[in-house]
């Protein structure tokens, strides 16, 4: 039957709306690009980006300016992931789950599991693009927020400082930094924080200009373990300067490292590990000049809360690639989620006394303006 999946699409957006509801922040802050056209691994789609605007001041006349015209950026991000979830019954565990819970009921769960866990997926690799951000403010270990927002005014900071647009900055924190914005006592009130979604449904509220969401997928990687390096030239680094050589030291400098120089406060990402004496800083690069010798500390290890421009992550999401001739699928729907844009591909194969359901995603995903965001230490 060519329509078996049909009657199940209810289901299928009702198990949507549950999952989409969860703990992913960064997929809804992030550029998408999603829709039901295929694609396989390693292939490269275009993303269009749209530029930032230019406001104009108004001059009455008989016809109306000649502006408005933009050039549409793009930018290439390679499919990197085509995943799958299946599961299976026979008619002998179908009968035996009817005298319970009963089939469909238990079969809605699994779908909504199954979509659980590429989303999960998804928000995950969009959390591991941390290591490409520009830098860093807060103290490692410890969770920000326990007694002011002083750290979004930092972070906007680093992202203003960096010639990043503001009219659509996000952050996406982890539950730990989440329990404690919501204990502080300024957005606990209504009077005080002007809105009563956060009493209402627990959503984080606009601070500083920016959109804050939660995400069960913050990283919270090991760092290297590079220690006693110091600036190696003569001549010292100029503001801006990216490649930085190094000597004396020892242990690895590795990609994501924060790094900081003695007499600098500012907290720098490492875009390319230590090699061959030299390590690379993210975009844009030095905040303040270094002289020769000086000290290089790597940070201990912090939860990565990422800042940034919504333009400056891209997720790019496709339905997998299938043979122009089909297999031996009996019927495939495509589901979109209205909320984050994800398009699942949900099919179903009829096999001897037994059935075989899966539902699967193509993505990738790319922090593409290193220079447009930042982390929040925790």
């Amino acid at each position: 039957m060519a329509n078996t999946l049909t009657r199940m699409i209810p289901d299928l957006y009702e198990s949507l709306d549950i999952v989409s509801r969860e703990l992913v922040g960064l997929i809804p802050s992030c550029t998408m690009d999603a829709n039901a056209s295929r694609a396989a691994v390693n292939q490269d789609v275009v993303v269009d980006i749209a530029p930032t605007s230019v406001a104009s001041d108004i001059v009455p006349g008989v016809t109306a300016p000649n502006d408005g015209d933009q050039n549409i950026g793009n930018t290439t991000i390679r499919i990197t992931k085509s995943r799958a979830v299946p599961f299976r019954w026979n008619g002998e565990e179908q009968k035996g789950v009817n005298s319970g819970a009963g089939y469909a009921n238990i079969r809605n769960k699994q779908m909504q599991q199954a979509m659980r866990t590429l989303t999960n997926e998804v928000e995950a690799d969009l959390a591991a693009e941390h290591i490409r951000a520009s830098r860093a403010y807060g103290t490692p270990g410890t969770t920000p927020f326990a007694t002011n927002l002083g750290e979004t005014a930092q972070v906007r900071k680093i992202l203003a400082d960096n010639g990043s647009p503001m009219g659509d900055l996000q952050l996406v924190i982890d539950t730990t930094a989440g329990a404690n914005m919501r204990t502080l006592s300024n957005l606990s009130k209504a009077n005080e924080a002007g809105d009563t979604s956060l009493l209402r449904q627990g959503v984080l509220l606009d601070v500083h200009g920016f959109a804050i969401r939660e995400s069960a997928q913050i990283k919270t990687p090991a760092k290297g373990t590079g220690a006693g390096y110091l600036v190696n030239n003569g001549a010292g680094y100029p503001i801006g300067a990216t490649s930085i050589a190094v000597d004396t030291g020892t242990g690895t400098i590795v990609a994501g490292d924060v790094i900081t120089f003695a007499g600098d406060a500012n907290k720098y990402l490492v875009a390319t590990a230590l090699a061959g004496g030299v390590v690379v800083l993210a975009e844009p690069g030095l905040r303040q000049a270094v002289a020769d010798n000086t000290a290089i500390t790597v940070a201990n290890a912090a939860t990565r809360n990422m800042a940034f421009d919504r333009g400056a992550l891209v997720l790019a999401c496709r339905a997998p690639a299938r043979p122009e001739e089909g297999d031996q699928a009996e019927d495939v729907v495509i589901v979109t989620d209205p909320r984050s844009g994800l398009s699942f591909e949900v099919a179903l194969y009829k096999q001897y006394r037994q059935v075989r359901y899966e539902m699967s995603l193509a993505w990738g995903s790319k922090l593409i303006k290193p220079a447009h965001s930042a982390l929040l230490l925790g």
